[in-house]
């Protein structure tokens, strides 16, 4: 067997620049979002690369124009075995057109050392890499025992769960493997939720009339929805101070668990005393909380602020949590989730990278948030593990090392190898 795999992994360095290109192939397809809603031929290419090594297709649409693919390859001990799921997201970040790159951004330039193009990093170096070590199996006749499924989903960039979808179309594994960017470590993730805070005012007055309840015997209890969204900003920065003393998670540097208020909107015109105000933050949580926790909490808080002051207490904030996507419902949720070093799977993933990369696998939390939190929400141990370096992922000249890239292909390799033999036999 040891024979067998230092050829496949032979073969894989002898083939570098078929992965490369498969890459170039995969950056080639404009997949930005937003806008979005571009993504039909890039997953026609991925399924007909499935297609070929034998797996099924199933595909639906997310949003038009947007479909979803997941190919499934039957295991030949299918109720024997451990299932995997591997699972990569093929849009990528916008380009903002005064950015200055040294190249196209969807053809990829090639160099000595890296590979540079939109998406490399973040996240189709995984894809391409995941994809080849398929190939590699399927070309010496390897077959698994247990069901792969590739799910090859839309809309992570924008909050789009086309990860969340496969779970509700009743996707599941023993083991769920996420190939977004992770530097080649294994990786779990805090949770990201987004919500709107919005002050609304019962009247509305002219902007003459302000001297008449900003000062003492003026008559009118009135007041500006900015102003008093200024009182629920504070309030949030005094809770985000106090989580960053009361809460920790392993992995995490203290104080990871924020509260960004990003964007406001508010008032309608400089004749009129601002009558609405809304409040949009990002809130980041550790995996030992729950989403829906983290929001109780908040508001929880942000209402003991609001009975403190008189005209609050009369008009409290009002609160949207989440959505299903940034582009259509201006909202988005990305579940935590902590990785188990004991879990069978993930021990192989660990040996796989340590035979390739001569080093033990390092276990860390992303600072970004990825998929994988709908894998580990619908109950499937989940690992993030891909190629790329979060600094490169969205940058200008976004780039991917091709050593990187090569360990990646050849760490797959042997993790495939293994779990598809009878290493991942169930008990």
């Amino acid at each position: 067997m040891e024979n067998k795999l230092s050829q496949l992994l032979k073969e894989v360095e002898e083939r570098e620049d078929e992965v490369t290109e498969l890459l170039s192939k995969l950056v080639a397809y404009p997949t930005v979002s937003p806008p979005a809603r571009n993504c039909e031929d890039i997953q026609k290419f991925i399924a007909d690369q499935l297609k070929a090594l034998n797996f099924s297709i199933d595909s639906w649409d997310l949003y038009p124009g947007d479909p979803v693919v997941v190919g499934t390859k039957e295991g030949t001990l299918e109720n024997q075995a451990k299932s995997l799921i591997i699972n990569g997201h093929v849009d990528v970040a916008a380009i903002d057109e005064n950015e200055q790159w040294v190249s196209d951004p969807f053809k990829c330039m090639v160099t000595e050392n890296k590979i540079i193009g939109r998406g490399t990093a973040d996240m189709k170096g995984g894809l391409a890499g995941a994809l080849f070590a398929l190939r590699i199996l399927d070309e010496a006749g390897i077959e698994p025992e247990g069901n792969i499924y590739f799910e090859s989903v839309v809309g992570e960039e924008v909050g789009e769960a086309g990860t969340k979808s496969c779970c509700e179309r009743g996707y599941s594994a023993d083991l769920a493997l996420v190939v977004d960017t992770s530097n080649c470590t294994i990786q779990g993730q805090g949770g990201v939720i987004t919500g709107w805070i919005t002050i609304q005012s019962s009247e509305t007055f002219h902007d003459a009339s302000r001297r008449s309840f900003v000062h003492a015997g003026g008559g009118v209890h009135g007041a500006s929805a900015i102003e008093k969204m200024m009182i629920m900003v504070n309030a949030l920065q005094e809770l985000e101070r106090y989580w960053a003393v009361t809460k920790s998670s392993p992995g995490f540097p203290p104080g990871s668990n924020t509260i960004n208020p990003a964007v406001i909107e508010g008032g309608r015109h400089p004749a009129f005393i601002a009558d609405s105000c809304s409040l949009w933050v990002t809130v980041h949580y550790y995996p030992e909380e729950h989403y829906e926790e983290v929001i109780t909490e908040v508001e929880e808080h942000l209402q003991r602020a609001a009975q403190a002051d008189p005209w609050l207490k009369l008009h409290p904030p009002q609160f949207s949590w989440g959505g299903t996507s940034m582009i259509e419902d201006r909202g988005e949720i990305f579940p935590a989730f902590s990785v188990d070093a004991n879990y069978k799977g993930v021990q192989m993933l660990s040996n796989a990278h340590k035979l390739i990369h001569q080093t033990d696998a390092e276990y860390l939390m992303s600072l970004t948030v990825t998929d994988g939190g709908w894998l580990a929400e619908a109950g499937i141990p989940t690992v993030l593990y891909g190629p790329g370096t979060l600094d490169q992922a969205h940058a200008v000249n976004e780039s991917l090392k091709r050593e990187e890239l090569l360990q990646f292909t050849k760490t797959m390799v042997v993790f495939f190898y293994e779990w598809f033999n009878n290493s991942a036999r169930k008990e």
